[in-house]
């Protein structure tokens, strides 16, 4: 499923328009951005959590010249599948 499927299903299930629908989506996805974005958790029960994970900085290859180069240190965001998607999905 992606972006404009899951504003379909939303409008189709609650009776909304399509621009009222991913107004709603748009909302979700900036707000989970923006607490990530200042370095908070989401946690959504059973279903799983975001976080943001810290990578150092590490020497790394150039696969095209095979040169050494140093990578630098980033922030990745980081999905945990909670217990009971999990399960749902294993059934």
């Amino acid at each position: 499923m992606n972006k404009s499927e899951l504003v379909e299903a939303l409008a189709n299930k609650e009776s909304l328009t399509y621009k009222k629908a991913e107004e709603i989506v748009n909302l979700i996805f900036d707000s989970m951005a923006e607490t990530l974005t200042k370095g908070g958790r989401i946690e959504i029960r059973g279903f799983g959590s975001f976080v943001v994970k810290d990578y150092k900085s590490y020497m790394g290859r150039n696969p095209k010249t095979g040169e050494l180069i140093q990578v630098k240190p980033k922030k990745l965001p980081f999905f945990k599948v909670g217990k009971e998607l999990r399960e749902r999905v294993n059934d």
